[in-house]
């Protein structure tokens, strides 16, 4: 929950009338060529300029073929990868390529019209697509489309890099062929009336087919699994799954049969979440901050995340383990049984997964159903009603939905999932956090943004804000309530002192502004949101124990103001 420092990033994707119109015609005509050559880097850096001897051809990871690009930020330069490609007048180009790494951009320049450009806060230890739109103007023949990281930031590797539109006559590379029949086909994640299917990817491939039964039921881009939903319990189904590009859609896959379980196992043991809750981690080691057992926990909390789950030497595996001599001799019986009181009680006890020091990785269908086990075999043995994601180096989306999927499907409708990543994190949809809320938004209980150890960010209005404010708070949650998730998904999440964080606090008078704000249109400062969402789910805190220390001030304060939200 400690982060060490987050950067203020420019968001620029800006679509032209006549791109916008163009997309919404559904114009890319079949004579469409790729203007760019050397797209796969299968060539080395042919056609290709790299500011500073920043980049380099390496031949892992690709996303396809035998070559990338890799390119490496280094003081001032944040590491631009560009070339100029022939285009058409008056005419409409989709801009995309393949990345992996934090801050990776993609955009082009000279264009005559409007100049694009669109990034990605991370994508994981996996591939994820970038992908924009640009139009050129009456008298444009040539166009510079590019691609960068970001300053004081690790590596980023690019590959299938496409500018698809009319032909300028500038020469192009040979195009794709239809792609082959995916392998791997796998059935997971059994609940009821769900079935989570995942495939291993085709290089070649823009997107995949879902046939359920011989019948075409899903188009899936940007993963290599999916969801089918709407089942009947009990049932069994088979799949298949195909692969295309712009030359066509390859065969099928092998069938691979899937079974829906009985009956929904119901709400379980947990109690319900209230409709506004306080959120509040708990320490299981002592760093200053006041030494607490759970008991000790004020009943203004509804949401007790317990930090941290522990990794293990198997991949995606977690364990628990409480810290008995740090915390004066609480020993496991106590904790259970404490656990069991705040139940009790109507309060949720979850466990937290990460953490400034969190070393678990979740990368494929083998961890992430290590992590699905191991969570559920910790909620049997404590009396966990949930697990926390708090991971601080990325997730990757498909297999921490996929994990999430399969412990909802062990668990059913009571468990309790709860996310808190940074707010670089939340910038855009196109973020793993972002796309693993919205993937598992039908399961999800709330994700408590943490406004604080944060750099400038943008709001939802295009405008940057400095932390420490109430704008920070309100134009920042925007960016999820108008992003796709439910008003009862999203909480702030604060500091409950100056101590619980290395900068961002905030006091209880100005969360108490941003709630009234969000949710009532009151107490708002110079961000004002163009409508209201009564059905906010509430706010968060690091942690119980910085709010014990002193005086309990933050949730005496913020709890009632939560509770009382219409």
């Amino acid at each position: 929950m400690n982060r060490i420092r987050s950067l203020a990033l420019p968001i620029a994707v800006t679509l032209t009338a006549g791109a916008l119109s163009a997309l919404a015609a559904g114009t890319a005509q079949a004579a469409d060529v790729n203007v760019a050559r050397n797209g796969g880097f299968e060539s080395g850096l042919a056609n290709w300029s790299c500011t500073g001897g920043t980049g380099a051809s390496v031949s892992s990871p690709v996303y396809a073929g035998s070559g990338a690009l890799k390119a490496t930020p280094a003081g001032q330069d944040n590491a631009r990868c560009s070339q100029t490609v022939t285009v058409k007048p008056n005419s409409t180009y989709t801009l995309s390529t393949q990345v992996q790494g934090s801050y990776v951009y993609l955009g082009a320049t000279g264009t005559g019209t409007q100049d694009v450009s669109t990034w990605t806060p991370g994508s994981g230890a996996g591939w994820q697509k970038l992908s924009t739109t640009f139009t050129t103007g009456p008298s444009t023949t040539q166009v510079t489309v590019y691609t960068h990281g970001w300053y004081g930031q690790p590596a980023y590797v690019v590959d299938e890099f496409s500018v698809f539109g009319p032909d300028g006559g500038g020469g192009t590379d040979p195009g794709p062929s239809v792609p082959g029949a995916p392998a791997g086909a796998a059935v997971s994640g059994q609940s009821a009336s769900a079935l989570t299917l995942s495939w291993n990817a085709v290089g070649s491939a823009t997107g995949y087919h879902v046939y359920q039964d011989g019948v075409r039921v899903k188009t899936v881009t940007g993963g290599a699994s999916t969801q089918i939903t709407g089942l009947t319990a009990s049932t069994s189904y088979s799949f298949q799954v195909s692969a295309y590009n712009a030359a066509g859609e390859g065969p099928k896959s092998a069938p691979v049969t899937g079974t829906t379980t009985g009956t929904d196992p119901g709400p379980g043991p947990g109690p319900a979440v209230p409709k506004h809750a306080l959120t509040g981690y708990w320490q299981n080691f002592d760093n200053g901050a006041t030494v607490q057992k759970i008991s000790d926990v004020s009943a203004q909390y509804d949401i007790i995340a317990v930090s941290f789950a522990d990794a293990t030497t198997t991949p995606g595996a977690i364990t628990f383990n409480l810290d008995s001599a740090g915390l004066g001799g609480y020993t496991v019986a106590q904790f259970k049984a404490d656990i069991a009181a705040k139940k009790a009680a109507g309060k949720s006890v979850i466990l937290s997964i990460g953490g400034e020091k969190g070393t678990i990785s979740v990368n494929d269908s083998a961890s992430a159903n290590n992590l699905a086990n191991s969570a559920y075999a910790l909620m049997q043995e404590y009396g966990f009603t949930g697990i926390d994601i708090d991971l601080e180096n990325g997730l990757n989306p498909t297999y921490m939905t996929q994990a999430l999927r399969s412990l909802s499907s062990k668990v059913g409708s009571s468990l309790v999932i709860t996310m808190a990543p940074q707010t670089i994190d939340m910038q855009s949809t196109q973020g793993g956090y972002f796309k693993t809320a919205l993937n598992i938004k039908d399961i999800l209980t709330v994700v408590n943004m943490q406004y604080y150890n944060s750099g400038s960010m943008n709001g939802c209005d295009g405008k940057v804000y400095s932390q420490g404010s109430v704008d920070f708070l309100t134009a920042l949650a925007c960016i999820q309530l108008e992003g796709g998730l439910d008003p009862s998904q999203v909480g702030i999440g604060v500091p409950a002192s100056p101590s619980g964080a290395g900068s961002g606090y905030v006091s209880p008078t100005i969360v108490g502004n941003a709630l009234d704000c969000l949710t009532r249109g009151t107490s708002c400062g110079s961000f004002k949101p163009s409508k209201t969402y009564p059905g906010l789910r509430g706010a968060m805190t690091w942690s119980t124990n910085w709010d014990a220390k002193a005086g309990s001030a933050w949730s005496n304060s913020v709890g009632p103001k939560v509770h009382g939200l219409p």
